[in-house]
């Protein structure tokens, strides 16, 4: 992938399509119930609970990235909040972590992401993929609509595709081989087999 990078730092400001699917992100976490947090998903690292904390931290970690630090400072799972309110924290998040990235600046700062060096807007790429990937999961694992945005994820597989090719998988990549997406699997869909994951 890193030596795709240049491709993804010709691509749009990825910030609308962002938000879009943050907000989509954040209404299946107003969803998930208590009793759901056990099940499994399909990204067999996390479980509904562990899901969540994730969401948590990608948001964090998109902050502290655009404020000059590094990711890896942020857990890969934020293990808990106040009051198992996820919902409540991934907003609170959501909302500081697009504060910072209003500077129009960040897009061409170089900044640091766990899967290399580069342009603001090519580490939101990654954060959007994150981002609609694992509201998919979620969304999945919780018996929920599991189509985000269109145009987001859309967007987000065509950008995939050329930085992440189906033979670029294998040891040091943090992606399965891509699954054949069912007749009728809709972008949301696609996008997350394209990564690896499945029903």
């Amino acid at each position: 992938m890193a030596d795709r990078l240049p491709l993804m730092t010709q691509q749009p400001d990825p910030r609308p399509l962002y938000r879009d699917a943050l907000a989509w992100a954040q209404s299946l976490i107003e969803n998930v119930r208590p009793d759901q947090f056990g099940l499994p998903t399909p990204c067999p690292e996390f479980d509904v609970r562990t899901m969540l904390g994730h969401l948590v931290t990608v948001v964090e970690r998109s902050r502290v990235v655009g404020e000059g630090g590094s990711a890896l400072s942020v857990p890969l799972v934020t293990p808990e909040v106040p009051g198992d309110d996820w919902a409540l924290a991934f907003g609170a998040g959501v909302q500081k972590m697009l504060s910072v990235w209003s500077d129009d600046g960040l897009l061409d700062t170089v900044v640091t992401v766990p899967w290399g060096t580069m342009p603001g807007r090519a580490a939101l790429w990654g954060y959007l993929d994150e981002a609609v990937v694992h509201g998919w999961d979620l969304a999945v694992a919780t018996g929920q609509p599991p189509e985000g945005p269109a145009h987001a994820a859309e967007a987000t597989l065509a950008v995939f595709k050329q930085t992440l090719p189906a033979d670029q998988r294998g040891e040091g990549v943090p992606f399965g081989p891509p699954v054949d997406p069912a007749p009728d699997a809709g972008p949301t869909e696609r996008l997350a087999n394209w990564v690896g994951h499945h029903r």
